[in-house]
């Protein structure tokens, strides 16, 4: 008989260090028995707009995620069914040609800024986790990231922010928290966070 697998969502505004926290949960629990899944990956690719179009989009409400997909996944790794994720490239809003496959492990950790966003996902969840961080920090970290690892320009990160970022973390992502079994803040030592959701685990 199969088991279940224990889904722990992690969400919480742009990089208000969700990435570290899933990362460090994998090797907390251990790679053999945990699988971590970045939402970032069901971005709809925009394979049909120009690169001007794609630009201008907005990737910062839940819509902008192919959520069915997500759902769907979920649901065959609770049952003990592998699944074969998409690749997204940041730099050209398309999803690449590579995949990834995730196999059923005993814990599942699905990290993103809608970790906890979707009413159909939610009853597959066990245990939510939100981190939340003041905007200035969090547009700060932003620049630094997607300047380095994304090709971008800080003058297009800082528009970006204030008009779609921002927003959404105050219309979507904030009030996702009501669905959290544990909420921290993004701006302490990220460390202690870990910590402290091993011991719920445990």
């Amino acid at each position: 008989m199969k088991t279940s697998p224990k889904i722990i969502a992690v969400a919480g505004p742009s990089c208000s260090g969700k990435s570290f926290v899933a990362k460090a949960l994998v090797a907390e629990l251990g790679e053999s028995r945990c699988q971590s899944i970045a939402l970032d990956h069901y971005y709809r690719d925009l394979r049909g707009l120009s690169p001007a179009e794609r630009e201008r989009r907005d990737f910062d409400c839940p819509d902008a995620l192919e959520s069915e997909l997500l759902v769907k996944h979920v649901a065959q790794l609770r049952q003990g069914d592998p699944v074969v994720i998409p690749q997204y490239d940041f730099s050209i809003h398309l999803r690449s040609d590579a995949t990834s496959t995730v196999l059923p492990a005993p814990f599942i950790i699905l990290e993103g800024l809608f970790a906890l966003g979707y009413p159909a996902l939610l009853p597959m969840i066990d245990v939510g986790v939100f981190i939340d961080i003041d905007d200035d920090t969090a547009l700060a970290r932003r620049i630094r990231r997607d300047v380095q690892e994304r090709g971008r320009t800080m003058e297009s990160v800082v528009a970006q922010f204030r008009t779609t970022v921002q927003p959404a973390v105050e219309r979507y992502i904030r009030p996702s928290a009501a669905a959290a079994t544990l909420r921290f803040d993004g701006t302490v030592d990220l460390k202690s966070t870990v910590a402290a959701i091993m011991a719920h685990l445990n």
